[in-house]
């Protein structure tokens, strides 16, 4: 099923999916491989946070190649549904600890609202699948790369490699068949509307100058 922003039928989303979707394959390892494309081939950018239909659809993620984890996280279950996996997009509030002074700044507080992943079904179960940090993020973060293997859910570490704290799940939102666009908006413009204001910044190389 295509929506507005989880447009599964886009020629670009099919096009993404089509080699990655083997007939002879089980569902689970056609999840596995759309999961890493996402996490890997579009980068991680919390600095281009522009909540409109149009900005957000997970055709125009792929096309820019970048997004933040709403949209890929959309991305991802558009890919999914190209395949005829079912997918909706979840969302909850995080205490993050992989940031940046000039994030958090930006942020006013250390909580992110509608941190999203992916709910992908799969033999009988709903499975959690959150592609938004990219591996080569990871390595400069000190944390390693999420996994999924279609088992079980995939959300983000506790702690980093060095045992420090890496990301806290405070309240989780549920998940939905589209992204609940209003509701996010809402709440963005409430706490985080230095966020939406921004249009330019380079976290990775933030993060690469930060301290480790």
């Amino acid at each position: 099923m295509a929506t507005d922003i989880i447009d599964a039928t886009h020629p670009d989303v099919v096009a993404m999916a089509r080699p990655l979707h083997r007939r002879e394959d089980a569902p689970r390892d056609t999840a596995i491989r759309l999961y890493h494309a996402v996490r890997d081939q579009i980068r991680y950018d919390p600095y281009k946070v522009i909540l409109t239909t149009d900005a957000m659809r997970a055709s125009r993620t792929l096309a820019q190649g970048y997004g933040w984890c709403v949209t890929k996280a959309a991305l991802l279950a558009a890919l999914c549904r190209a395949c005829d996996i079912p997918a909706r997009v979840g969302y909850a509030d995080v205490r993050n600890h992989l940031s940046t002074e000039r994030l958090n700044a930006l942020l006013g507080t250390d909580v992110y609202y509608w941190h999203s992943y992916t709910a992908i079904y799969l033999d009988d179960q709903w499975l959690k699948a959150t592609p938004a940090f990219d591996a080569r993020l990871c390595a400069r973060a000190g944390i390693a790369p999420l996994e999924f293997d279609g088992r079980g859910d995939s959300i983000f570490h506790a702690f980093d490699a060095a045992g420090q704290r890496h990301m806290e799940y405070l309240h989780y939102r549920g998940d939905f068949s589209d992204v609940p666009l209003s509701s996010i908006l809402n709440t963005f413009a409430a706490r985080h509307p230095k966020l939406m204001a921004l249009s330019d910044g380079d976290f990775f190389t933030e993060l690469e100058a930060s301290p480790p």
